[in-house]
């Protein structure tokens, strides 16, 4: 996040990149209709911009919110208003955009890597959940049969986490060692990866069978020898 006089389209763009750089291409991106982000409601003149042109030669999507609908970007709104309270209470106030960026910076780094988040799993940082989190990149093409997603839940305490499937309830078992663990499920059709949402460790992965409702933990005394 960067302090500047007046927002411009090369700036935005600049921006886009250096995020790119740090974090890679991502799938999508979602943004108001300011005409710096999109021009597709000028009425069709002066096609797209150069924002615009970058994600298009990137295949990321472009998404904006609904004209006269602010809550589609209501969680960096709400962002937004945290920061500017914690800026406008600091006993220091800067004078020039250098004094306002070093501020942003301290601001940002105890927000995402040493305030504790009370809505987050065992009150982590947002660093800690998007460090773990996977990442979901562009898709030049797509199998309009295949299914991504990806889902938060709890491990219930018997060691069992559910998942429907093509409108079918699956319990998956991970042990009651895990019992109460936050996970993230990654989803990619019939195969499963729960992953615990903290640390990112892998606790088990698995392809569903859609005929058993139970999805039981493979036992070591079936498991076959490996080959000599």
């Amino acid at each position: 996040m960067t302090v500047h006089a007046r927002i411009t389209g090369p700036i935005v763009v600049t921006t886009f990149d250096a995020a790119v750089a740090a974090h890679g291409v991502p799938a999508s991106t979602l943004t108001d209709n300011g005409m710096v982000f999109t021009t597709r409601l000028a009425g069709g003149r002066g096609g797209r911009n150069a924002f615009e042109h970058r994600l298009r030669r990137l295949h990321v999507q472009q998404k904006n919110s609904r004209p006269n609908h602010p809550t589609t970007c209501g969680k960096v709104e709400r962002f937004q208003q945290t920061m500017k309270n914690r800026l406008r209470a600091q006993p220091d106030q800067p004078t020039t955009m250098t004094g306002l960026q070093a501020l942003l910076d301290r601001f940002l780094a105890a927000y995402n890597h040493q305030r504790p988040h009370r809505s987050l799993p065992h009150r982590a940082t947002p660093a800690a959940i998007y460090h773990n989190l996977p990442k979901a990149r562009p898709a030049i093409t797509r199998d309009h049969d295949h299914h991504s997603r990806v889902r938060h839940d709890r491990i219930d305490r018997s060691g069992i986490v559910t998942l429907r499937l093509n409108g079918r309830l699956h319990h998956i078992g991970i042990g009651r060692t895990y019992a109460r663990t936050c996970v993230l499920l990654l989803v990619d059709d019939l195969h499963v990866r729960v992953v615990h949402a903290i640390t990112g460790e892998l606790l088990r992965e698995l392809t569903i069978d859609p005929t058993r409702d139970y999805q039981p933990q493979a036992n070591p005394k079936n498991k076959k020898p490996p080959n000599p």
